[in-house]
């Protein structure tokens, strides 16, 4: 498979009045085109801090980061749907094309269509207020598969929803980005969803975050997360 990114031996310091708090030590992985890879470490040791750095919200303090395209696109799916509640479903799912200058006849019929496969073709042109969180959800990474990223950030994207909403909720984040054939990078502080999605995860020390272990995912390919979560083989 042809590797998108590879980072390695990635730092990260922040200066402030009661001097250096190291947030990532060391912290190196290869990502390979059309792979899923859960990054789950104790809350606060600096997940975040690494998907703000690979999308360029943050600076890195040391090591190097490879993108091997010319021209990458990143989405970044974050743990509030943020979704606007004055503009409509459509609206909402279009925000991310129009900010970013790609919004046209073409873009706007392949945003629809997304809608549509993935149950939300009824709600267009409902406001947020009249859908369930999970559906918000499903809205928020669809205005981020709308730009058709390179690269899939998922920051803690279910945290916010009841444990049975959450569970119905990944699974479906699964199968979408199973079926658009996305590569991805995760960052969940629950291992149960971590192997139930990802054929990689990457377990953090406390802060400053440094790999613990690698461990590759091998459970039988399922069109579904719930089913990889019962799993005994």
């Amino acid at each position: 498979m042809k590797v998108l990114l590879d980072v390695n031996r990635l730092n990260k310091i922040y200066h402030t009045d009661n001097g250096e708090i190291k947030a990532v030590k060391d912290f190196s992985l290869s990502l390979e085109e059309g792979s899923f890879i859960a990054i789950v470490g104790p809350s606060g040791c600096g997940k975040s801090t690494i998907l703000s750095i690979l999308c360029g919200i943050e600076k890195k303090s040391g090591g190097n980061i490879t993108f091997h395209k010319d021209t990458i696109k990143i989405g970044y799916m974050l743990q509030q749907d943020t979704l606007f509640p004055w503009l409509t479903v459509l609206d909402n799912a279009l925000l991310g094309l129009k900010v970013s200058g790609q919004l046209n006849k073409e873009t706007t019929e392949r945003t629809i269509k997304l809608l549509q496969t993935y149950g939300l073709g009824d709600f267009i042109d409902h406001y947020p207020s009249s859908l369930s969180g999970g559906m918000r959800q499903r809205v928020a990474l669809i205005r981020t598969l709308a730009i058709n990223p390179d690269i899939l950030l998922l920051d803690e994207a279910f945290s916010s929803l009841d444990y049975q909403t959450r569970l119905e909720v990944s699974n479906d984040v699964y199968k979408i980005i199973k079926n658009e054939k996305k590569t991805t990078i995760m960052v969940t502080h629950d291992i149960s969803e971590a192997i139930s999605m990802a054929n990689t995860v990457i377990v953090l020390t406390k802060r400053p975050a440094s790999i613990k272990g690698t461990y590759k995912i091998e459970l039988n390919e399922y069109d579904n997360s719930l089913d990889k979560r019962t799993d005994n083989k």
